[in-house]
């Protein structure tokens, strides 16, 4: 028999404790999980905000043929021209007339103009469409 106690065979400082590994180990999943779940948020906010914002402010049925339409349009870079295309329909809802309007590039963010549409048949309402930065061409003056 061996004069030797277990603790003398298996010293405790050899081995790292379990119940402190895991704990660990909870929290650096906890906070890893954490910033993962902040950056993702951040991220999304960044992504989610509109550079161009628009709406209809007022509309006037000129005639069975036209409506002049009042447009707002708010935009984070105003240096950058931008287009928003807005449309006419009657009163069963189809779309009766569709423009495309640019907004050239300006000191304000905030721009208010108005356009005319023209329709094929009496117009009931307006609303826009869609707005972008990506204004084509054909709309600038040469």
């Amino acid at each position: 028999m061996s004069n030797t106690t277990t603790t003398d065979r298996y010293p405790s400082d050899r081995y790292p404790s379990k119940k402190g590994s895991m704990r660990g180990r909870r929290w650096g999943f906890t906070a890893a999980g954490l910033f993962a779940g902040l950056l993702l948020a951040f991220v999304l906010f960044q992504n989610n905000s509109a550079p161009i914002e628009s709406e209809i402010v007022a509309f006037d049925v000129v005639d069975d043929h036209a409506i002049d339409v009042q447009l707002k349009v708010t935009r984070d870079d105003p240096t950058q021209d931008a287009v928003c295309v807005i449309r006419a329909r009657s009163k069963d809802g189809s779309e009766t007339g569709r423009r495309e309007v640019l907004i050239p590039a300006s000191d304000s963010p905030t721009v208010v103009l108005t356009s005319r549409i023209t329709t094929t048949q009496r117009p009931g309402m307006a609303d826009e469409y869609g707005c972008s930065t990506d204004a084509p061409d054909y709309l600038r003056a040469p």
